[in-house]
C-alpha cells in the first residue's frame, strides 16, 4: 500500500478507490516494517469506505490483524448518516484493564509472593467457561446488565470510591435487555467474576519507573509500590452478543445498499432499527465486563488479605482507574471546528481524553485522564495520561496494550521444549495459568515490545508517560 510520512510517528495511506478518507497509523520507521507485514493497514483502508466516516480511519501502533477492523483502529461515525459495526467493537465487548494501586511495597510484599499468586489462582476462576465466583438468575443479570459495576458494589462487593475512578462510572446508557438473545444469558449466568483466558490476566507487580513525578503524585502512585492489573472482559456474554449481531448486521447491509470491501465491515445506519438493536445489546455487555472486573477486584482484595495476613485497609489496594478497549460510544468532538455528536469506535484502542475534560475524575481533571497500557507477562506495562493533541488528531484515543507479534500456533512452536513457568521464575516472575498451552501463547515473543508501542504515542503526542510497572506474578487462564 501507499504510505506517506506525515509527523514524527504518523503515516497516511490516502484516500483511493470508495475510500471516503484517508487510512492514518501511528507508528516509528522501525515499526512500519513489523505493522505491513500481515494486512492490518489494508483493514485500515478498508474501514475508511464505510459511510458517515469523520477525519480519517485510524490505527495505533499496537495494530494488527482483526474482525473486519484492524485490532487498535479507531473510527468516528457522525450520528446522521454514519454507521455501527460489530466488528468496529471487536468480540470481547469491553475488554478493558483495571488498575490497583496498595499502601505496600515490594519488600513488604516479596517474602509472601508465592501464597499470594497461588491464593489469587485459586479466588480468581481462570479458563475457558470457567465457572464464576458467583452464579446468578437470568432475571438477576438483567440488573446486572442494567446496573453494571453498581450491581457489585451494591451487594457489597466493592465500594464506591471504586465507581469513580471507573470510565463511565462502571454504567453505561442504553442497556436494553430485551435485544440479548437467550443463549447469550445462559453463557453468562456463570462467568461473573472470571478472567477467562487467552491474553487476560491477573497481574501483580510494582512501580519501577516514574516519568512524571507529578500526575503520578496525583494518582498515588510511588517507586516500589505494590499494584494490580485485571485485564478481562464480558466473556461468553459479550461474545455470543457480537455473533448474534454479525448474522443480523450481514442481512442489514443487503437491506440498506451497503457498499463493503470486506464482508466483515457488517454494519448498519445508527439510527435503524438493526442499530438500535445492537447498541442496547452491546450497552448490556459493557456492563457486564464492568460488573465482572468490579468482582474480579473484590476477590483479589480477599486474596491479599489472605495470603499476607493483613486487614484489607492494612493493605490498602484502591482503584486507580479503569478503562475500555474494545466500545463504542457517543461522545461529542470538535471537527473542521465545530461540535459534533460521533459514535467512535475504539477496537483494543483506548480513550485518551485530555486534562479539563468533564468526563475525567475530578481527581485527575489537571492531569488528563489516566490511561493503562499492559504488556506481556515477563516485561512491563505502562501508566499514561491523555493529551490536548489526542483530542484533536484520534478522539481522544491511544493505544491499548503491546499488540501480538506472532499467532498462537507460531508462539506455542516458540515455545515448544521449553519450560516457560520455570524461565519466568528464574526472572522473578511467578506465573499460574489453566495449561502449558495457555503459558505457552503468551510468551513475550508473542507481542511487541510495548515500551516502543507507549514512546510511539508520546513521539506523536497522543498520550504521556507516566509510570512503567515491572510484573512480579501473574495469573492466566
Amino acid at each position: 500500500m501507499k504510505f506517506r510520512k506525515i509527523g514524527d510517528a504518523l503515516y497516511e495511506i490516502p484516500p483511493e478507490g470508495g475510500m471516503r478518507v484517508p487510512a492514518r497509523i501511528y507508528a516509528t520507521p522501525a515499526m512500519l516494517e513489523q505493522i505491513t507485514a500481515d494486512k492490518a493497514p489494508e483493514q485500515a483502508a478498508n474501514v475508511a469506505h464505510l459511510p458517515g466516516i469523520v477525519m480519517a480511519s485510524l490505527a495505533m501502533p499496537d495494530i494488527h490483524w482483526g474482525y473486519g477492523f484492524p485490532i487498535g483502529g479507531v473510527a468516528a461515525f457522525d450520528v446522521r448518516d454514519g454507521v455501527i459495526s460489530p466488528g468496529g467493537v471487536g468480540y470481547d465487548i469491553n475488554c478493558g484493564v483495571r488498575l490497583m494501586a496498595s499502601k505496600l511495597t515490594r519488600p513488604e510484599v516479596q517474602p509472601r509472593l508465592r501464597e499470594l499468586v497461588n491464593q489469587l489462582f485459586r479466588d480468581v476462576p481462570t479458563g475457558v467457561g470457567a465457572a464464576g465466583a458467583l452464579t446468578v438468575s437470568t432475571d438477576e443479570l438483567k440488573r446486572v446488565v442494567r446496573m453494571g459495576a453498581r450491581w457489585a458494589v451494591a451487594r457489597g462487593l466493592g465500594t464506591e470510591a471504586d465507581l469513580e475512578f471507573i470510565e463511565e462510572h462502571g454504567c453505561i446508557e442504553g442497556a436494553d435487555p430485551s435485544k440479548v438473545s437467550d443463549r447469550a444469558w445462559e453463557r453468562g449466568r456463570e462467568q461473573l467474576g472470571t478472567l477467562g483466558s487467552g491474553n487476560h490476566f491477573l497481574e501483580v507487580g510494582y512501580v519501577e519507573e516514574i516519568y512524571d513525578a507529578r500526575a503520578a503524585q496525583v494518582m498515588g502512585l510511588f517507586p516500589d509500590q505494590i499494584t494490580v492489573i485485571i485485564h478481562c472482559g464480558s466473556r461468553g456474554f459479550g461474545y455470543q452478543i457480537c455473533d448474534d449481531y454479525l448474522a443480523v448486521m450481514d442481512r442489514a447491509v443487503r437491506k440498506y445498499g451497503i457498499q463493503l470491501p470486506d464482508r466483515q465491515l457488517a454494519c448498519a445506519p445508527i439510527d435503524s432499527e438493526e442499530g438500535r438493536a445492537y447498541l442496547g445489546a452491546m450497552c448490556c455487555a459493557i456492563n457486564y465486563a464492568f460488573a465482572n472486573r468490579q468482582v474480579i477486584a473484590h476477590h483479589a482484595r480477599r486474596a491479599f488479605a489472605h495470603a499476607l495476613r493483613l486487614t484489607e485497609a492494612e493493605i490498602g489496594l484502591r482503584t486507580v482507574y479503569e478503562v475500555a478497549h474494545n466500545i463504542a460510544k457517543f461522545e461529542v468532538h470538535t471537527v473542521e471546528g465545530g461540535a459534533r455528536k460521533l459514535c467512535v469506535h475504539r477496537k483494543g484502542a483506548t480513550r485518551a481524553f485530555a486534562p479539563g475534560c468533564r468526563e475525567v475524575p475530578d481527581a485527575y481533571r489537571d492531569i488528563g485522564q489516566p490511561v493503562l497500557i499492559p504488556g506481556d507477562m515477563g516485561r512491563y506495562s505502562y501508566v499514561l495520561t491523555g493529551t490536548a493533541r489526542a483530542m484533536e488528531e484520534t478522539f481522544g484515543s491511544t493505544c491499548h496494550g503491546a499488540g501480538r507479534a506472532l499467532s498462537r500456533v507460531k508462539a506455542s512452536k516458540a515455545a515448544r521444549g521449553r519450560n516457560i513457568v520455570a524461565e519466568m521464575e528464574a526472572r522473578g516472575i511467578i506465573i499460574r495459568g489453566q495449561s502449558r498451552r495457555t503459558v505457552d501463547e503468551e510468551i513475550s515473543e508473542a507481542y511487541k515490545d510495548v515500551a516502543n508501542v507507549v514512546d510511539a504515542c508520546a513521539l506523536a503526542g497522543i498520550s504521556n508517560k507516566v509510570a512503567r510497572l515491572r510484573p512480579l506474578g501473574c495469573i492466566k487462564g
